[in-house]
């Protein structure tokens, strides 16, 4: 029965903090072409959600030497649920302790996964009170849609870079009742990557081998349009306003979504969904397994294929090594 519970004890993604040495740029970047809302403001972050977020904040901005992860909240399905985690998490060994709270969001468990990524678990959050201006008729929507940018509907997934994939993998399912979705082996028996959630969704959270042995390192965060014609309407908006385009617009074999991929000006890589790609029902799920030799068609189904930095560009930015005879 506990095992059960696991799998229903942790509900969904709810925010993820990033660093950047350029707060001002990153957030013109969020605020004005994605088109988020600025919600708060304490000491050197500031706090945004996407207009179909209904909480407080799905994205903290905070002011740092250089741009990573601060760290992803996990919100529970209930306070129960949350207790019940915590004494596993704290039985891991890979606890760290309680906090009172942020802005948004009540008392949360800190933890790490076994590579050092900032991790929080928590029950108690503050729903976004949206001014009289920004109500809308639409009763199923927290706020009007903005008219600024393209803006982004909701937060989707963060993905992160391990050193291990299969260990760090492991400890979300087996910890926090993670389910795995897809994976990609190679060709050795490991894992390149892995997809997780513990909903409907093919992933909230991935894992990618860090190709340039880093620990703890942020791959992306994305945030989700719908309509993927929003995609080619964004490419314009950040070519005219010269943000590096990575790749895209593209479709991924893992998850089939429609995606986009950015360099904000802070130096974070994000990733705009075009749409969902597919959803999860069936409880007896069983994982899609990519092998190495089709790892092309897992990344990319149609679309230009990413280009080398793909792989192993990550924040914080590790610096490769050029071989000299």
């Amino acid at each position: 029965m506990e095992n059960e519970l696991k799998k229903f004890d942790v509900a969904q993604l709810a925010h993820v903090e990033i660093f950047t040495p350029d707060p001002d740029k990153t957030l013109w970047f969020f605020k004005d072409l994605l088109g988020m809302i600025e919600t708060d403001r304490e000491g050197q972050s500031v706090y945004l959600k996407a207009y179909e977020d209904f909480y407080h904040h799905t994205l903290k901005v905070t002011e740092g030497k250089e741009a990573g992860l601060g760290h992803v909240g996990w919100r529970t399905s209930s306070k129960n649920a949350l207790d019940r985690r915590v004494k596993d998490l704290e039985k891991s060994g890979y606890g760290k302790g309680w906090i009172d709270g942020d802005l948004g969001h009540g008392a949360a468990y800190q933890f790490v996964t076994p590579d050092g990524h900032p991790m929080e678990i928590l029950w108690d959050v503050d729903y976004y009170q949206v001014p009289e201006n920004e109500k809308t008729q639409l009763k199923n929507r927290p706020q009007k849609r903005p008219i600024k940018g393209v803006p982004v509907r909701r937060i989707d997934h963060v993905n992160l870079l391990a050193s291990d994939v299969t260990t760090n993998k492991n400890f979300m399912m087996d910890e926090l009742g993670f389910n795995l979705r897809e994976h990609l082996v190679n060709n050795d028996g490991s894992e390149g990557g892995a997809w997780l959630s513990v909903s409907p969704l093919v992933h909230e959270l991935a894992f990618m081998g860090d190709q340039l042995g880093g620990k703890g390192r942020l791959h992306h965060v994305c945030y989700w349009y719908g309509y993927p014609q929003h995609l080619h309407d964004l490419s314009e908006i950040l070519t005219e306003n010269d943000i590096k385009i990575e790749a895209g617009p593209v479709k991924h074999g893992v998850s089939q979504a429609m995606c986009l991929y950015a360099i904000e000006p802070g130096g974070n890589r994000v990733e705009l969904f075009g749409d969902s790609g597919y959803l999860i029902f069936d409880p007896d799920w069983k994982p899609v397994t990519w092998r190495e030799e089709e790892v092309d068609k897992a990344i990319i189904w149609y679309g230009a294929p990413l280009p080398y930095e793909y792989f192993r560009y990550g924040t914080p930015i590790i610096k490769e090594k050029v071989e000299t005879k």
